[in-house]
């Protein structure tokens, strides 16, 4: 290996990659190589560390208690904490002959002192995860990572009573130079935009000496002046609205308009949305496919965390549900039923199209034989769409996923009691379920049925729950990670890490009677309701949010959806195996507080 290629593996490993160009200088005078045969303890609690460690081939077992904790292979680093506290509790032996550049400990302790390098190695995990990310996208720090309404243009509020007439309402706008009127009632406020002035002035009966409050729209959306821009988008493209009105601890501080919005983005969402609004058939839908493609790649290009992707994106699929539903269901049977999907779906995980999830829950007493051609149809389009064939036949061509309220009420008492395997798969699937057109009423009261049926009864909930340690955590032997040689030694994501966090959260949500479906809500209302403490709730959300990121990457390269799930960790850069290795720590965390919570020792 030439000087220039031992210099750049050095910078490759964060935080030396920080340092000034005459401080890496320094330190490439005082690297050494060294040669350590296999079987070799290197540290233990009994031999203190002499250098820090970066590996050039060979690889090191780091273990705790004799259990495997950790496996160290090519480009990794180990142990800054065995020299910057002076013991440790772990063992690390040599597995494979090891040749590796050292850093003395005297020469690492000096490096401590530069303030990058130290806030590095001092901190928890949760910072030093947050560090890995940003280092990964030094490029350009997003703004959509850290942009909040406030960094914002913000147009003048028009506030008016009430009770004023409309003119005066207008001549109050136009010396504010205002975009809409804000209309303060008693415990309320409401909102007059062009369309209402247009609709219900000129082209309606009022006249411009009525209330202002006449011609007023309700259900005023709001956000707080700190919360994330993005958030902002979310609303809008929910709502499909052009503006949401900013508050300031309850009070009215002004306006933040979509054209603004956008130009800031320019990600181009809004465009989707409105497309799909305006779609009178198929093939105005099918065009906007390579769209969402594009979106999604734009946003990820930007450093858009995945969670905030994944709920745009479940936000504009909805909006294709709703469209396609309206298309299939005649007027007067859509407030008859409703349409829910599950899965990731329901959850807002979903990035890139995967297997179709859904059902249709029919109002008590109407003819279920009504929805059988529609909902076939629905299925057809859906298909045409780009939204895969459910393998498992969840979809509601199905009769099965086609019931009537008290039909499905039956079937839930099944699924409870049975716990079979079928079953609790079942179960799983419509525990993420969300209404996405029709009466969402009545998903609202299968819901509460469900939870009603599962108060007080840990014994099945640790049935339920034992379905998280099916599946091992890759974090051993080949380069830290365990690898499927069936699928050309890559790594299983979605049942190493995905899944477990996924079920794990889930049941912990029916226990506590949380409704809402997506994973990471999920986790910050366990840690509202103090069933896991807020550092803990940053790690599931750190790890949720990097193995998501590392698979949406997989998503968008692979072939078929079954190749999504597998990744090569050698393909990947150090900082992201080091993600993706933090990650899986924390799972088996995850996977010990879900052992003790619900005893799962103790289930057959």
């Amino acid at each position: 290996m030439s000087i220039r290629d031992q210099r750049k593996l050095i910078e490759s490993i964060h935080p030396f990659g920080l340092l000034s160009k005459e401080s890496m200088d320094a330190l490439m005078q005082k690297i050494d190589i060294a040669y350590y045969p296999s079987k070799t303890l290197l540290i233990s609690p009994s031999i203190s560390s002499i250098a820090f460690y970066i590996i050039i081939k060979g690889s090191v077992t780091e273990y705790i208690e004799d259990e495997v904790h950790d496996v160290y292979g090519a480009g990794d680093s180990f142990d800054a904490d065995a020299l910057i506290y002076g013991d440790t509790k772990a063992k690390f032996v040599v597995d494979e002959d090891l040749i590796c550049y050292e850093i003395k400990k005297e020469d690492f302790l000096d490096l401590m002192q530069d303030k990058k390098v130290q806030s590095y190695f001092l901190q928890d995990f949760i910072s030093r995860h947050q560090q890995l990310k940003e280092y990964e996208q030094q490029s350009e720090l997003s703004p959509f990572l850290i942009a909040r309404v406030s960094d914002i243009f913000l147009h003048p509020a028009c506030v008016v009573d009430a009770h004023i007439s409309i003119l005066e309402a207008l001549q109050r706008l136009q010396e504010l130079r205002a975009k809409v009127i804000i209309v303060k009632e008693e415990d309320a406020y409401s909102i007059v935009t062009d369309t209402n002035l247009r609709e219900r002035v000129l082209m309606g009966e009022n006249d411009i000496s009525k209330p202002i409050a006449s011609i007023a729209s309700k259900n005023l959306v709001t956000i707080d002046k700190e919360d994330f821009l993005f958030n902002a988008l979310l609303l809008m493209t929910h709502n499909g609205i052009k503006r949401v009105v900013v508050l300031e601890h309850e009070k009215i501080i002004g306006v933040l308009e979509q054209i603004d919005l956008l130009s800031y983005f320019a990600s181009h969402s809004h465009l989707v949305a409105v497309q799909i609004d305006k779609a009178q058939t198929l093939e105005d839908l099918k065009a906007l496919e390579q769209d969402f493609r594009n979106l999604i790649v734009t946003l990820r290009a930007k450093g858009v965390k995945v969670r905030y992707i994944t709920k745009l994106i479940a936000t504009l699929n909805f909006k294709i549900y709703k469209k396609v539903f309206e298309m299939c269901v005649s007027e007067e049977l859509q407030d008859k039923c409703a349409l829910i999907v599950m899965g990731s779906e329901g959850r807002e995980d979903q990035t890139l199209r995967s297997d179709q999830d859904n059902a249709l829950i029919i109002k008590n007493g109407v003819d279920k034989e009504l929805f059988s051609e529609p909902m076939m149809r629905l299925n057809s389009y859906l298909l045409e769409l780009g939204f895969p064939k459910c393998n498992g036949n969840v979809m509601v061509s199905n009769e099965f996923w086609r019931r009537d309220v008290t039909s499905y009420k039956e079937l839930i008492e099944k699924w409870t009691y049975d716990m079979n395997e079928e079953s609790v798969q079942n179960l799983s699937i419509f525990l993420d379920a969300k209404c996405v057109a029709g009466d969402c009423e009545l998903l609202h009261e299968l819901t509460e049925y469900l939870h009603g049926k599962f108060h007080a009864r840990d014994d099945v909930l640790a049935h339920i729950a034992k379905a998280v340690l099916n599946f091992e955590t890759p974090l051993t032997l080949f380069s830290g990670f365990v690898l499927e040689k069936e699928y050309n030694n890559k790594l299983d994501l979605k049942k190493g890490g995905i899944f477990a966090l996924v079920h794990g959260v889930r049941t912990l949500s029916l226990q506590y009677e949380i409704k809402a479906t997506n994973t990471t809500e999920r986790i910050k209302e366990l840690n509202n309701l103090g069933v896991i403490d807020k550092t803990f709730a940053t790690e599931l959300i750190e790890s949720f949010d990097t193995l998501s990121s590392v698979r949406l990457k997989a998503m968008l390269e692979a072939k078929t959806i079954e190749e999504a799930n597998f990744i090569n960790p050698r393909t990947l850069e150090k900082n992201q195996r080091d993600l993706l290795k933090d990650s899986f720590k924390i799972i088996n965390k995850f996977k010990k507080f879900m052992t003790f919570h619900f005893h799962l020792n103790m289930v057959v």
